[in-house]
């Protein structure tokens, strides 16, 4: 697993692999300035302790500023360009995810909650960021210190070097002891952000509901709860890195102690220079930082592996539902709108029973068909296995006689187009909802699709407009307005198949049959597939489709089916009872 996370912080520096490798050699130029001063400081003493003068003083002082200074300066231009590869990486992933969400089929958001996506997205970025800059920084100013400090150290000293040292191989042992307990104790962290995260955007989401029901108290208690969690599980990981970086920063600065001690009697014995020992002691503060600041970086590196994971699993997760090498392109306007399908059955991942069975029907082009049945029958299932946002066998159904899992899916999803029962709309202008599907659409196609709709007029009304905001989700719309305005944004795209799954149910009856007649007729009548619990506006489609228990069960007109004994009949005296009732 470790290799694997290795492997992956490489494939994400390659794409930077310049300013990466410019940082580390600005490093690498950092140290050999700071090992090279403490050497300057010891022939500085060394000279004075034999022959004192102020030009030499001076000198020496202006040469050490110069170089002091040039470390400062390419030390700053390594943080730049190794700070700058984190952003890059951070922006590269982002477009990544982003892009392979897009290309993953809805079951996926409904096993992964939209709160736990965007935490992986923001948060685990975040952290990959940190260690891909001030983690990578960190560890290379430390090797590269060690590396080049220790041999001037052995060479002015050997007994007094590993002395000095003799305290690191329990700091690095403590390392190690505490890396899996922080590991585990992030991911916990990392876990319990998620759940607060998923909390408060299905909150806020449904904030209405919330407020219907005044579940105001239960929802600030289920976050208390989730919050709870959260502080507890930083306050454990608070505590295990409170314990082990000041045991690192002690154990690292008995080893200045150590120089101190055992260089001051070495002085005074006459075995040790005056400079050696000054040199020895810079030396040993250059590594005590770089050895304290290994805490942090095992912190933003255990931080990184974990929110590596939790990244890489989205990458994994492949779609079911993709183009073949062999998939057939059908041009839009070469479509008639055919749709037929044979022996069609469907079981959703996880169940042992049949959503849909054995359904099989023939759509003419031009027909307006309703689907209406008992709830749970299975017609919001065969909408959805239309334009294939369900992962359907081959040899099914078909549209113009083809094998709709041969067709390309941008071929086959622009030749259909689907209002679903829920009419999600973006947070933007009307105008830009209905033209969704069109961006470049003019204002006149926009408002003769929302005459269709049977929208426009009250667009008209509003203060703004077709320029009005409508709010996220449509908020500001009511149900009927925003069923329309899908409605439009569908009717725009002039697909030859249109499917409405119970997308009028929160329009009249009346409207909702005006709407079906506007869709049939004209010249270019397209394919309409209507599923509907309004049998008032199912009367007027060409034929009905009866469902029940995943099964097509009747099929006919308004006045066929009537005359026959059956569920539709059932149904619609239901529906006359309710009308007499209303």
């Amino acid at each position: 697993m470790a290799k694997s996370r290795l492997a992956k912080l490489g494939a994400y520096l390659r794409p930077h692999w310049r300013d990466a490798t410019l940082g580390i050699l600005a490093l690498l130029t950092v140290n050999g300035l700071g090992v090279y001063i403490p050497l300057l400081i010891r022939s500085a003493v060394d000279k004075l302790s034999t022959k004192f003068t102020l030009n030499q003083i001076i000198y020496d002082a202006v040469l050490i500023i110069i170089l002091t200074s040039a470390m400062w300066l390419i030390r700053m231009a390594s943080r730049i360009w190794l700070f700058g590869v984190g952003r890059n990486v951070e922006f590269d992933l982002k477009q990544r995810i982003f892009e392979h969400l897009l290309t993953l089929e809805p079951a996926y958001f409904a096993i992964n909650t939209t709160g736990d996506l965007i935490s992986r997205a923001t948060s685990d970025l975040d952290n990959i960021r940190r260690l891909l800059g001030f983690a990578v920084l960190s560890l290379a100013n430390t090797v590269f210190a060690y590396a080049l400090t220790l041999p001037i150290m052995l060479s002015i000293s050997v007994d007094l070097t590993l002395a000095s040292l003799a305290v690191y191989p329990v700091l690095f042992f403590l390392v190690h002891l505490f890396s899996d307990r922080l590991r585990n104790e992030q991911s916990k962290v990392q876990n319990n952000i998620s759940d607060i995260s998923e909390l408060i955007q299905e909150d806020i989401s449904g904030i209405a509901l919330i407020k219907i029901y005044a579940q105001e108290e239960n929802e600030r208690r289920a976050f208390s709860k989730r919050n709870n969690n959260l502080l507890k599980a930083n306050v454990k990981l608070a505590k295990s890195r409170n314990t082990l970086f000041p045991l690192i920063g002690g154990l690292a600065n008995i080893s200045t102690l150590v120089i101190i001690w055992l260089g001051a009697s070495r002085i005074a014995s006459g075995n040790l220079a005056i400079g050696d020992f000054l040199a020895l002691l810079i030396y040993v503060e250059r590594l005590v930082f770089p050895t304290a600041l290994l805490g942090f970086t095992i912190t933003a590196y255990q931080r990184g592996e974990v929110s590596i994971d939790r990244v890489e699993a989205i990458f994994t997760a492949t779609p079911n539902i993709k183009d073949n090498s062999d998939s057939i392109h059908l041009p839009r306007e070469q479509l008639k709108g055919e749709v037929s399908a044979k022996n069609f059955s469907y079981t959703y991942p996880g169940s042992t029973t049949h959503t849909l069975q054995d359904v099989t029907f023939t759509i003419a082009p031009g027909e307006t068909i309703a689907i209406v049945g008992t709830i749970g029958a299975g017609k919001s299932t065969l909408a959805n296995s239309l334009p294939r946002l369900l992962d359907i066998e081959p040899g099914q159904i078909f549209l113009d006689g083809v094998d709709i899992t041969k067709i390309a899916l941008a071929d086959l999803r622009s030749a259909i187009a689907y209002v679903p029962q829920e009419s999600f709309l973006f947070s933007t202008t009307i105008k830009n909802n209905i033209r969704y599907g069109d961006p470049v659409s003019e204002q006149q196609e926009v408002e003769s699709a929302a005459m269709l709709a049977q929208i426009h007029p009250e667009i008209m009304n509003f203060p703004q407009q077709y320029e009005t905001i409508v709010g996220e989700r449509g908020i500001t719309l009511s149900g009927g307005q925003r069923q329309r305005t899908a409605l439009s944004r569908a009717m725009l795209v002039d697909a030859p198949v249109l499917i409405l799954d119970d997308a009028l149910s929160s329009v009249d009856n009346q409207t909702a049959t005006q709407i079906l007649k506007n869709l049939s007729g004209g010249t270019q009548r397209k394919t309409v597939i209507f599923i509907t619990h309004q049998l008032s506006a199912a009367a007027a489609a060409d034929r009905i489709f009866v469902m029940d228990k995943g099964q097509i069960v009747q099929i006919g007109t308004q006045v066929e089916l009537l005359q026959q004994s059956g569920l539709y009949r059932t149904l619609w005296s239901q529906h006359q009872v309710e009308e007499l009732l209303h």
